[in-house]
C-alpha cells in the first residue's frame, strides 16, 4: 500500500481572529524518518477539535508542536498570532502561560497534596500571594468535582480523579486554549463518560478552545465539533463527525471499524528488513 495520502478538504476556513489555532503546511522529521507530512488543520474559536487516528499515525507529535514541545522541520504553526515555529524562547513561554494541557498520566508530583499541585503554574507565573492562590487552586477544584480531595495525596486517588486534578491544574490559570492527551485512557466507560461531560462543560462555560488527542471513538464522537483524522502522518480529513462517520475514504472506516489493513510489502524490502540491511 502507497504511504501517500491525499487530503480531504476541510470544512470552510474561519478568519485569522476566530482561528486561535492555524497549522498549514507542518512537516516533521526525527533524524532521517518523516512523521508528519504538509499537515494543514484550522482550529476555530471556542470549538472541540478532536485529533485521532491509530498508533502512530502522528497524533501525539502533532500535539506536541501545538503546545510548543515540538520544532517543526518546515512550515507554519500559528497559535494566539504567533508562529511557534519562528518565535524565540521568551515569546513562546509568553504563549504557553495561555495554553493549558492535561497530560496523558496526569503528571501530579507525588509529593504534593493535590491542591498544592494544582497551584503549581501560579506559584510559577504569577506573583499572586499564597492565600489567594489557595482560593484560586480551590476554585478550580470545585469545577472539577474535586473539592473534598485538595488535602489529599495523588496516592489517595482513584484514576478519575487524578485525570480530574490534572484538569483543575491545566485550567487554574484560565487557559484560552486547552490540550487533552489521550483524556479517557485507563478510565472504565462510566468515568471516562464523566470525564467527556466535564469537557464539554469546561468549554461552555468558560469559552475554551479544547483540542482532544484520542483513539476513543465513542469519547471523540461525543465532544467534537469537528474530528481530524491521521493516518501515518497525513491529514485524511478534518470534518464533523457525521461527515467523518459517513466518509467514502477506506482508511478511514478502517479506523472507525477496527478493521486492520493489509500490506503490500516489496519481497527485497522485506528481506533487507529481516537481515538489518534495510
Amino acid at each position: 500500500m502507497s504511504l501517500t495520502a491525499s487530503h480531504i478538504d476541510q470544512t470552510p476556513a474561519a478568519t485569522a481572529r476566530d482561528c486561535p489555532i492555524a497549522v498549514s503546511g507542518l512537516n516533521t522529521h526525527f533524524g532521517d524518518t518523516q512523521i508528519l507530512f504538509d499537515v494543514d488543520l484550522d482550529i476555530e474559536r471556542g470549538e472541540i477539535m478532536v485529533i485521532m487516528g491509530g498508533s502512530g499515525s502522528g497524533k501525539s507529535t502533532l500535539l506536541r508542536h501545538l503546545v510548543g514541545l515540538e520544532r517543526p522541520t518546515g512550515g507554519s504553526i500559528r497559535v494566539l498570532g504567533d508562529d511557534l515555529a519562528t518565535i524565540g524562547s521568551n515569546d513562546l513561554m509568553a504563549i504557553r502561560r495561555r495554553l493549558g494541557v492535561a497530560f496523558q498520566g496526569g503528571a501530579l508530583f507525588s509529593s504534593m497534596s493535590v491542591v498544592e499541585n494544582v497551584k503549581l503554574p501560579l506559584r510559577e507565573h504569577t506573583k499572586l500571594d499564597e492565600r489567594t492562590m489557595d482560593i484560586m487552586a480551590r476554585l478550580k477544584l470545585e469545577v472539577v468535582n474535586l473539592a473534598g480531595a485538595a488535602d489529599l495525596m495523588p496516592s489517595q486517588l482513584s484514576g478519575g480523579m487524578l485525570k480530574r486534578a490534572a484538569v483543575a491544574r491545566a485550567i487554574v490559570m484560565d487557559p484560552q486554549l486547552l490540550f487533552f492527551d489521550e483524556p479517557s485512557a485507563g478510565l472504565d466507560p462510566v468515568v471516562s463518560s464523566a470525564l467527556d461531560d466535564l469537557i464539554l462543560r469546561l468549554r461552555d462555560a468558560m469559552d475554551m478552545t479544547i483540542v482532544v488527542v484520542t483513539h476513543e471513538l465513542d469519547s471523540a464522537f461525543k465532544i467534537a465539533d469537528r474530528i481530524c483524522v491521521l493516518d501515518r502522518g497525513h491529514v485524511l480529513a478534518v470534518d464533523t463527525v457525521d461527515a467523518i462517520r459517513a466518509s467514502g475514504n477506506q482508511r478511514i472506516q478502517n479506523l472507525l471499524n477496527r478493521e486492520a489493513e493489509d500490506e503490500d510489502l516489496d519481497a527485497e524490502a522485506y528481506l533487507a528488513r529481516l537481515t538489518g540491511t534495510a
